[in-house]
């Protein structure tokens, strides 16, 4: 007689179905009473377990869902189809979140286990190459300038550039313009980060489209939070720079949330592309030499270089096929040397107030 009962080797083994075998061989071989004497459990255990070998083989010695087939308890189909269509129109959000907006009697945890049943419980973050291709065919749609965005680049710390920055007086920030839809890159450099450089730079950019006949109503110009942009964080009137944006009819400026900075993908993309094709290999001999090159680049990027997240076309050929009319010009406005440009402004108006020797009368 086996030391051990039938139960306790069913608790324990981890091959069931092998110690069943061993019952049924030894029933088949001594009878029913005598195995069930030998593995220490019932006549009518041994008797099931010859019925399941008889029938289906060694494949029926294996454990049988106890399950019950009907639970009087289950989530009706109507409710289970109901939680279907509301996880395909929330897509990403969660039980939870659901549950409270729609105001549904069945709870969270009901709502988990249908939708795994039904195979729609994915919350995977979307990979990001699949984001940036559905975003790059909605951009795709926008009309020239009708969305475009702005940022600062701070240049100290770029290795290659720093000495030369040093001793040649060259500017230490990039101010940055892109449109969306073409990706044209328009710049300025200056000595410092500030509202007054961002709102030249601002004036400067809407005086050379407005010189090509476009209309600038409707269009959206992007920045982020910075004080060159909105200026004081508690202000209570418009900074310069958003007045500058808003003396043209219909034109918006919008600032993008706090640290969201994927917000300005477009801008912060080609800053690494500068950095790596202008900023780290070209040498520079003087402060007009710089600008002389960087004006050089950036008729190169708009109207030579095929931009390959872009259907592989330049940004000029982007802009004629939106706008047939504009020539080569709109994309050539030389970057806009801001330091130099301050000195000019502000020698204008020390003209007019007089300070000068000669007479400010005409």
């Amino acid at each position: 007689m086996c030391p051990h009962s039938y139960y306790y080797f069913m608790r324990k083994c981890k091959d069931k179905s092998h110690h069943r075998y061993q019952l049924v061989t030894h029933a088949e071989l001594h009878g029913i009473k005598p195995a069930a004497n030998f593995f220490s459990t019932t006549p009518n255990t041994v008797r099931k377990w010859v019925k399941r070998f008889k029938e289906n083989g060694f494949a029926a010695l294996k454990e049988l869902s106890r399950r019950p087939k009907h639970s009087p308890k289950a989530t009706p189909e109507q409710v289970r189809q109901h939680l279907k269509k509301l996880k395909k129109r929330y897509k990403r959000l969660g039980a939870d979140q659901i549950h409270i907006l729609e105001e549904l009697n069945v709870s969270p945890r009901t709502m988990r286990k249908v939708w795994r049943e039904l195979g729609v419980s994915s919350r995977k973050r979307r990979k990001k190459h699949v984001t940036k291709r559905n975003l790059r065919e909605i951009k795709k749609h926008f009309r020239f300038l009708q969305h475009t965005c702005e940022d600062t680049k701070d240049l100290t710390d770029i290795p290659e550039y720093f000495s030369p920055m040093h001793k040649l007086n060259l500017p230490n920030t990039q101010y940055t313009f892109r449109d969306m839809s073409t990706g044209l890159l328009l710049t300025a450099f200056g000595s410092e980060k500030s509202l007054t450089y961002a709102t030249y730079f601002a004036e400067y950019i809407q005086n050379h489209f407005l010189t090509h006949k476009i209309d600038l109503s409707q269009t959206t110009r992007q920045t982020d939070n910075g004080s060159e942009y909105i200026g004081s964080w508690n202000a209570k009137q418009d900074s310069a720079f958003t007045k500058a944006s808003l003396s043209i009819p219909g034109q918006i400026h919008n600032t993008i949330p706090v640290r969201a900075h994927r917000y300005q993908a477009d801008v912060e993309t080609v800053h690494d592309i500068i950095e790596r094709e202008f900023f780290e290999i070209e040498p520079f001999s003087s402060r007009q030499d710089f600008f002389n090159k960087a004006y050089s680049y950036q008729l190169a990027f708009n109207l030579q270089r095929p931009n390959t997240y872009k259907e592989n076309k330049t940004p000029y050929a982007l802009i004629k096929e939106k706008m047939p009319h504009l020539d080569t010009s709109v994309a050539m406005l030389p970057p806009l040397d801001l330091d130099a440009f301050l000195i000019y402004k502000s020698s204008l108006q020390n003209n007019r107030l007089g300070v000068y020797d000669v007479s400010s009368s005409p």
